[in-house]
């Protein structure tokens, strides 16, 4: 499994292409809920060498005010090279499509970067700006803190985006909390993909062990990836942790007397190799030097 909150800050979207029309309400932008959406190719490379991919895009169809472009970029830290990026998708979307309209969504998960993300880009002279580009943004300065089970019942997807967001929060814990237990009475249709992606967004941050463990403790609503990879886990564990109990006892039968240092290095042991050939030694060793000797 991939583990790149990048990945899913922007993917969210093409799975749940409505999700737009709840994040820009959110974000106080009077945007009409679509009546369809179409994933569109991500490469905007002209003939050139310059490769430029935005990261997801949509065709956005609305009922009363048409079709538009949404382009997504997840956004991890400050990046000035985004301020010659992103005019650039701009420019190229609108003239490659048409007269369909384009708007720029960046996704963020610290304050910093949305805050710097938000700033209009100017193209032009100080006395005359030729272009200007504001982009909307998503981050935790704006999406909401859903810590009510009801209310992420209501909208998963949005619930979801909002703990992505929000994986710094110091509060993400009862955040987590929430989504999993909303999670329990989904459709595995519907739980999977939300349980791949909130891992995803967590990437490497404490609070992504802290949703393993959430949906560790019931694993029998959904049948991902991701818990696959937990119930592997826990049978690795107990494999481990009944050797370190075997040795203990094979240790105390011979007469050969442990240290409380001795004792603490098999319990902590999460090596089942090691474990395995301080086993073989037991059966014939006489003494500690001799079970955790190298060759034996």
């Amino acid at each position: 499994m991939v583990s790149s909150p990048h990945e899913a800050m922007h993917r969210i979207f093409q799975e749940y292409p409505g999700l737009f029309s709840r994040v820009s309400e959110v974000l106080g932008v009077n945007i009409p809920p679509p009546t369809s959406a179409t994933v569109l190719p991500t490469d905007l490379t002209e003939n050139s060498p310059v490769e430029r991919r935005v990261d997801t895009l949509l065709r956005i169809d609305t009922q009363y005010d048409g079709p538009f472009l949404l382009a997504i970029e997840a956004q991890g830290k400050k990046d000035p090279r985004k301020t010659a990026s992103w005019p650039y998708y701009v420019s190229y979307l609108h003239n490659r499509y048409g007269a369909l309209p384009v708007l720029l969504l960046v996704v963020c998960q610290d304050h910093a970067t949305a805050q710097w993300a938000a700033r209009p880009i100017t193209i032009g002279l100080r006395q005359w700006q030729t272009l200007t580009l504001n982009p909307l943004v998503a981050g935790p300065h704006n999406m909401p803190v859903i810590k009510n089970v009801a209310e992420a019942r209501k909208d998963l997807a949005l619930a979801t985006l909002a703990a992505i967001t929000h994986a710094d929060d110091p509060d993400v814990g009862a955040i987590l909390k929430t989504l999993s237990a909303a999670l329990r009475d989904a459709p595995e249709t519907i739980a999977d993909p939300i349980v791949e992606l909130t891992a995803q967004g967590l990437g490497t941050r404490p609070a992504a062990q802290q949703w393993r463990n959430l949906v560790a403790v019931d694993t029998s609503f959904y049948k991902s990836f991701m818990s696959e990879e937990i119930r592997d886990e826990g049978r690795t564990e107990g494999r481990t942790e009944g050797r370190a109990e075997g040795l203990l006892l094979i240790l105390e039968a011979r007469g050969i007397a442990l240290t409380d240092e001795l004792r603490q290095k098999i319990t902590t042991c999460t090596d089942p190799r090691l474990l395995n050939q301080w086993l073989q030694h037991a059966a014939t060793a006489t003494t500690t030097e001799e079970v955790f000797a190298e060759g034996h």
